[in-house]
């Protein structure tokens, strides 16, 4: 039998602890213990993998505070598993491709270690990273998709910049976007870091209910650049579901 579609929820409040762009929490778990929100298995609704059954893994924590979140569960809710419980959860899952998200999955020093378990056991890995943290030690292996802030998140000034020269033609940058004044804030950094040349995919995501997708279809066909629109499917699938998809 298939494993229920919405995944285990664990609840359990903890402290949360901030950290500056570009380093982890202090407060962090270290060795093969994490801080987990969530493990479910669904459809990938975002990227280029949008459509893949996916096994999802949601660490919990993160340091920013965007204004559009629609995972601010993640901050406080968490239960602490061993890799091999996180693995062994997985594993039940039919398929090979796994999302590691967040809260922000790079604050937590024991992720490196679960993208080598993973990583020997054959799995597709991608990891859903706000960008505010270094990404220097990320596995190549790993498809990164770094989500650089906009100016309506109200968490611009955290993007950590630095990790344009960590990418490669496997990552993908992704914007969210919810005003046109965002669109071209990203068309100017796509610009200024020449991103389209060093990833496989730079995205654009209008911000669920803000944009509309016939006025962010607009915008992108006018923009002049090799991108591409994206929507949340698991939000078109399963709008009035919040957790587990």
């Amino acid at each position: 039998m298939l494993p229920p579609r919405v995944g285990r929820l664990v609840r359990y409040l903890v402290g949360s602890s901030f950290g500056r762009e570009g380093r982890r929490l202090a407060g962090s778990p270290g060795g093969n213990i994490m801080k987990v929100n969530e493990i479910f298995y669904s459809i990938q609704g975002e990227s280029s993998f949008a459509g893949r059954p996916f096994a999802f893994i949601r660490l919990a924590e993160c340091n920013l505070r965007c204004t559009y979140c629609d995972t601010a569960y993640a901050f406080y809710e968490s239960t602490e598993m061993s890799i091999p419980e996180i693995l062994g959860k997985i594993e039940a899952f039919p398929t090979r491709f796994v999302l590691v998200t967040g809260g922000e999955p790079m604050l937590q020093e024991a992720v490196h270690e679960l993208f080598r378990q993973l990583l020997e056991r054959g799995y597709d890995i991608l990891v859903e990273t706000g960008g505010q943290i270094s990404l220097a030690e990320v596995d190549p292996r790993v498809h990164k998709i770094v989500d650089f802030k906009c100016p309506s998140s109200g968490m611009e000034a955290h993007n950590h910049y630095e990790n344009v020269r960590y990418l490669n033609a496997e990552d993908e940058v992704k914007f969210v976007v919810a005003d046109r004044n965002d669109f071209d804030w990203s068309c100017e950094i796509i610009r200024r870091y020449d991103l389209t040349a060093r990833v496989s995919n730079v995205l654009f995501s209008p911000v669920y209910t803000k944009v509309s997708y016939a006025d962010m279809a607009d915008w992108v066909l006018s923009c002049g650049l090799p991108v591409r629109m994206q929507l949340q499917l698991h939000k078109i699938i399963w709008p009035e579901i919040q957790r587990g998809v």
